[in-house]
Order: C-alpha cells, then sequence, then structure tokens
C-alpha cells in the first residue's frame, strides 16, 4: 500500500528562487503539452504521444534561445510534468467514457503562474536525497531545511514539492508501506462500533460516547471576516494586495489543518480501538446544496470517512459502509420497529411498540452496526469479512507513536 507523508520545507531566499523557476518550467511544459494536444484535435490529427512531445517540448526547446532556461532546472521536473498532462488527458477521456467513477471531469486547461497552489516531483531518477544533517537535498535547487515531525518507515520513492496558498512549502514523500509491520503495531482487539456522523456531535459512538463537533470555521469567521474585508479594499496588482491575499490565505489554511488533525487523532483512535468499524454513506453533495451547507463543509464528514477508510485497510481493520437509505434514525434499536420520519429538532422518542426512550443520535448509532452485520461480534462471532480499496491520502504527521524522530 502507498501513502503519502508531509513534511514542512523552510527554504531560504535562494532556494525560493530555485523552485519558484522549477515551478515555472513545469508549468510550460505542461501548457505546452496541452497546447500541442489541442492543436492536434483543431487539425483533426492524432494526438502525438508522450516520446514525441519529450523529444519536442523538452529536448529540442533546451537548444532554441526561447526556451534555453528550460536547461536551468532537473530534467526529471520537466519530464514529470509532461507525466501529469498525459494522466489529465487519460482521466478525462475514462470520464468521459464512464469508465471513471465519480463526478464528470473536464479537458485538462492551461496553468497559471498566478496560480495559488503550484508543485514539482521528483522521482529517484533525479537523485535526491536526505543529508545526514536531516536536510532534503534536491538537485539544481540545493539542500533544503526539512521539520521532521515523525520518522520516514521506509525509503521513499519520490518526493514532492509543494507551495500552497498562504506560501508554505511541503515535501511529500511517497512510501511503500510494509503490511506486517504495520499489523504488529496495532494492539489485539475483538471490539465493533457503529458512528453517526452529525452536526450538533461530529460522531455519536454505538457505545453511548459522544464526540463533539470542534466547528472550526465556525469559530473563526469574525477573523476571516475581517482579512477579507480588508483584502477586498486593496487595489488589484498592488503589493498591499498580495499581503491581505496572503493573510486570508493562512486563516484558511489555519482552519483547515485544525480539521485535518482533529480528524486524524479520531480515526486513528477508532482504528486502534476497533476490529470492526460502521458508517452510514452520507450524501455530502446533496447536503452541501441545503441550508446546513456551511455547517456540512465545516465538519468535513468526507475527509473524515477517507482517513477511515484507507487506515483500515492498512492496520487490517474492517469498515463497511451502509446505504444512506437505511432508516437508522426512525427505526427502534430495541424491538427493531419503524416508527416514521421526525424533524430534525427531535432529539428524543418513544418507541411507540415497546416504550424505550432512545436519544436519536445513539440509537441510529447503534442501527447503523446492526445494519453493518457487525452487532453479533460482541458475543465472540467473527467480524463481517471484507477488503476495503486503499486511498492514497497526505498522512500528514499524524499517526502512533514512533521512535525518534530523526531521518
Amino acid at each position: 500500500m502507498q501513502l503519502r507523508y508531509s513534511f514542512r520545507l523552510y527554504p531560504d531566499p535562494g532556494r525560493q528562487r530555485a523552485l519558484a523557476k522549477a515551478f515555472g518550467c513545469a508549468r510550460v511544459v505542461f501548457n505546452d503539452a496541452v497546447r500541442a494536444r489541442e492543436e492536434a484535435r483543431a487539425a483533426k490529427q492524432p494526438f502525438p504521444k508522450a516520446a514525441e512531445l519529450s523529444k519536442r517540448l523538452i529536448t529540442e526547446a533546451k537548444q532554441t534561445v526561447e526556451r534555453s532556461w528550460l536547461g536551468e532546472v532537473s530534467a526529471v521536473v520537466l519530464q514529470q510534468s509532461l507525466r501529469d498532462a498525459e494522466t489529465a488527458y487519460r482521466n478525462f477521456f475514462a470520464s468521459l467514457k464512464g469508465d471513471r467513477k465519480g463526478p464528470k471531469m473536464g479537458a485538462p486547461h492551461f496553468k497559471s503562474r498566478k496560480d495559488k497552489r503550484q508543485s514539482i516531483r521528483f522521482t529517484a531518477n533525479a537523485r535526491w536525497s536526505i543529508t545526514d544533517s536531516g536536510r532534503l537535498n534536491l538537485p539544481k535547487v540545493g539542500p533544503v531545511k526539512v521539520k521532521w515531525s515523525r520518522t520516514l518507515p521506509a525509503t521513499p520513492s519520490s518526493v514532492t514539492v509543494i507551495k500552497d496558498a498562504a506560501g508554505r512549502f511541503f515535501a511529500s514523500f511517497v512510501i511503500d508501506t510494509d503490511p506486517a509491520a504495520d499489523a504488529r503495531r496495532m494492539p489485539d482487539t475483538d471490539r465493533t462500533i457503529g458512528i453517526d456522523l452529525g452536526l450538533t456531535h461530529f460522531a455519536v459512538l454505538s457505545d453511548g460516547t459522544k464526540i463533539d463537533s470542534p466547528r472550526f470555521l465556525r469559530r473563526a469567521e469574525k477573523k476571516l471576516k475581517k482579512a477579507q474585508r480588508e483584502l477586498s479594499r486593496k487595489q488589484k496588482g498592488s503589493k498591499n494586495r498580495e499581503t491581505a491575499r496572503l493573510k486570508v490565505a493562512r486563516a484558511h489554511a489555519k482552519v483547515t489543518d485544525a480539521r485535518h488533525e482533529f480528524h486524524h487523532q479520531l480515526s486513528t483512535r477508532l482504528i486502534s480501538e476497533n476490529q470492526g468499524i460502521a458508517v452510514e454513506d452520507l450524501s455530502v453533495a446533496g447536503l452541501a446544496r441545503t441550508k446546513l451547507a456551511k455547517s456540512v463543509h465545516d465538519a468535513g464528514w468526507s475527509s473524515f470517512i477517507n482517513m477511515l477508510q484507507y487506515k483500515a485497510e492498512r492496520y487490517g481493520r474492517t469498515l463497511v459502509k451502509i446505504g444512506r437509505f437505511e432508516p437508522t434514525s426512525q427505526t427502534c434499536s430495541t424491538c427493531g420497529v419503524k416508527d416514521g420520519p421526525k424533524p430534525l429538532d427531535v432529539r428524543e422518542w418513544t418507541c411507540a411498540a415497546c416504550g424505550t426512550v432512545h436519544d436519536r443520535d445513539h440509537n441510529a448509532a447503534i442501527n447503523v452496526k446492526t445494519a453493518a452485520g457487525l452487532a453479533v461480534s460482541a458475543c465472540g462471532a467473527p467480524v463481517r469479512p471484507g477488503a476495503i480499496p486503499a486511498q492514497r491520502e497526505e498522512t500528514g504527521s499524524h499517526g502512533f507513536p514512533t521512535p525518534s524522530r530523526a531521518a
């Protein structure tokens, strides 16, 4: 299983200029590849092959006066930019044919130097390395200071250098994990749990545990409004506007980082304590079109479920998703009688059949666990089997305790 480990970079001004040059060259090669494809389509000719594009847009372009500066950056960065263009077109055509799941994808478009997120990728062929002092040595860039928040479990196969909208630099390493080593890190348990996700409480577990919703965006709204108001008053194209834009981006990044930290810690704890986990397959896109849209996005249910999914696959746990139309809030978890729909303001209700008083969310969590087929495991029966596809996620600097934080 492949995962990504992300670490903060602190390049000095000279390294920042070298990275900016690499970002720009990769962007130009990507745009040239898209332009070559569009010109071939307009002329009703076959799309040029990757080898032909590599020769024309990189090897021959370096010999011209207009593109001679392409030789100032690593050739691997340029080749990877061409591969990104090929992947974008491949995904676009797969989406048109219906072979790719999810919403329809648009055709690749040109990248702009004003894009707030930029990235370049170095594979093993680029001969990048981690120095003895813990710095990341990149070809034609030099050593860059890294904030190592945890130990890399294996030798990375590639590294992606990212600059986000807030002006921060990150190094994202691709790691091939060892399933046997991951299994040894997990405690043995036969517990199972059902999770009901909500807004008042982020999650209510079938054992009665209630986890409050941090509401990171709501708590930062006052500061965000002030920063956005200051940005709107600045003249476009001015240095003051760029300073105000960075202030807004950093405020949003702080909210995003806090939410990811919360999701990582909670998902890791649930995976560590339970062998089987059941969740409801919520329609987040549909809920985001209601008056609860801001609160739904603030909760970040999709991100949390994705973390549960890839961590369950990594550590040999079982994650079961039940259908979103399962009447978990309408069914009595004691006698199984369906009591009918209830408005959202009804947080407690009494079953008309057996007279049991239910907490709405706790009852739903129990029904989620029952519908997933995990309820019987409390008596010693095996947990319902089923493989969950692994997700390639940014793992950040979260997880189980590790030894010394050396590179």
